[in-house]
């Protein structure tokens, strides 16, 4: 065989390669970006249902406690803000961070209302919410694992090369900004009697 018949199939199987490992790159962006498409669509079904159930929660605090109506329009406000489309999830994670506070703000009325408390109706509603919390934070941390995934693969060289050619970017991640939920524990053994 010549030498240049020797470079040329070199530099077809160079080529050949090259395509092949841009195809699999590419497919694997696309993979990943329908993964967190798909688990921030999960977050948004639990945030629906989270929704769906504050209504029936204000209604049920209402009965005992008529006169917090400051607390019930700004829980109210709160939610329909939360309901309202987002333009990603850093927003939404702000309106969801708003209606988490206004919850619990709401939750604070009812602990002055023993009777309330004692409700099975109201017991029933703060056990559906405090489930769907989970299952929200389950689903903030799928899709935030995803999200990650993808962004390190968009800033991973040589993949980085695909990502800009075919336009893939970096995704948000859903991010609690709630000072509460970040906070440490206050342990206080002050009242043990040692």
């Amino acid at each position: 065989m010549e030498p240049i018949s020797i470079i040329l199939i070199a530099l077809v199987a160079l080529v050949v390669i090259a395509g092949l490992w841009a195809v699999v790159t590419y497919n694997g962006f696309v993979r990943l970006r329908n993964l967190v498409q798909e688990s921030w669509r999960q977050i948004d079904v639990e945030l629906h249902r989270r929704h769906d159930l504050i209504p029936n929660l204000i209604e049920t605090v209402k009965g005992y406690a008529a006169h917090e109506r400051a607390v019930f329009d700004e829980v109210t406000t709160a939610r329909a803000a939360a309901a309202q489309p987002a333009s990603g999830p850093a927003e939404q994670a702000a309106h969801e961070n708003q209606l988490t506070q206004a919850l619990g703000r709401l939750f604070a009325v009812a602990e002055a209302y023993p009777q309330l408390r004692a409700s099975e109706n109201f017991s029933q509603l703060q056990a559906e919410l405090t489930n769907t919390e989970d299952r929200i934070a389950a689903g903030r941390r799928f899709y935030n694992a995803n999200v990650r995934g993808l962004n390190t693969k968009v800033e991973s060289f040589p993949a980085n090369v695909v990502a800009n050619a075919f336009g893939f970017t970096r995704a948000e991640y859903f991010e609690v900004e709630d000072a509460a939920v970040r906070a440490a524990p206050r342990v206080d053994f002050g009242g043990t009697g040692a």
